[in-house]
């Protein structure tokens, strides 16, 4: 049957490369990157001193540099900080697709940042995704997830931070992932039970490519929707893996044209080539096929 791990919008995320803001050399290459979005980041990677030259950056880069359909998510640092509310003014100003907040652990820190782009006037278009990557985060995490019905919807994603989750839990970085995965589910049953997106954590060797695309694979197996990248390097395996394959196209088509059939009119289940498909299983083929089409129809510019 269809593969439902896909999300329940349209739009790719198999990979989206962190940026550090800092870094015109990197910003530069975007264009040429066939990645489905970008972390712009002005928080871990961005030493306290150089925060403001960050900031200017990614305005530059902003009024000059459309992504063309690539999604545009600034990680800022946290707003209880003057350089997070400083980040949410340059934020607004860039007009991203979303705004990505560190360390979350509870439902206020959702609340928090909620009104203060209600209080600003930001577009409704413009959505609020969380780092879970503490303790905290992962206990909490249905509860976060559920701010998404009090925030009018400007929570739109999960996004996984397994260094600091490593660092504070003391499990170190084993192939597998063994004992994270148990965390890793707990956080996309609570991401899925709210219809939020949810990326997996990056990966820190970026020179192991065959590690990394087992990491991918069990990604997509888990359920997750996407990768959080480090490196160019990485996004191949990342578009590969979390892709729409041609056996799930296929059998996506089929269950469309299936319930498009006239003689299927009325009814909720059907017999297609030996299998029983429901009527609900048309709307995550349709999802998947478009998303096969917002992949298929993106040209990326060449260096």
């Amino acid at each position: 049957m269809v593969d439902f791990y896909f999300n329940n919008t349209a739009r790719p995320r198999r990979s989206l490369l962190s940026v550090p803001a800092i870094n015109q050399r990197a910003l530069a290459k975007l264009a040429t990157l066939d990645c489905d979005g970008f972390i712009f980041d002005l928080e871990d990677s961005v030493a306290p001193e150089m925060k403001d030259e960050a900031r200017n950056n990614l305005a530059t880069y902003f009024e000059n540099f459309p992504l063309e359909g690539r999604e545009a998510i600034i990680r800022i640092n946290s707003v209880a900080t003057t350089a997070g509310q400083k980040d949410i003014k340059a934020a607004l100003a860039c007009k991203p697709d979303a705004i990505l907040l560190p360390k979350v652990e509870q439902p206020t820190d959702i609340h928090d940042v909620a009104d203060l782009l209600a209080e600003s006037d930001a577009p409704d278009s413009l959505k609020i995704w969380a780092m879970i990557e503490t303790p905290k985060g992962v206990l909490n995490a249905a509860a976060i997830a559920e701010a998404c019905h009090t925030t009018g919807a400007r929570l739109g994603g999960f996004v996984i931070g397994l260094n600091d989750l490593r660092k504070e839990t003391r499990v170190p970085a084993q192939s597998g992932r063994t004992y994270l995965v148990p965390w890793l589910m707990q956080v996309i049953l609570a991401a899925r039970t709210y219809g939020l997106e949810i990326i997996d954590s990056v990966s820190n060797d970026f020179r192991d490519l065959d590690a990394f695309a087992a990491e991918c694979e069990q990604g997509r197996a888990m359920g997750f929707d996407g990768k959080m990248l480090i490196h160019p390097a990485q996004v191949e395996a990342a578009n590969r893996a979390f892709a729409p394959n041609e056996k799930a196209l296929s059998e996506a088509r089929e269950i469309i044209a299936a319930f498009e059939n006239p003689r299927s009119a009325g009814l909720n289940v059907i017999n297609s080539n030996g299998r029983m498909i429901e009527r609900l299983h048309v709307g995550p083929a349709e999802r998947l096929v478009a998303m096969a089409e917002i992949i298929a129809k993106r040209k990326v510019a060449k260096p």
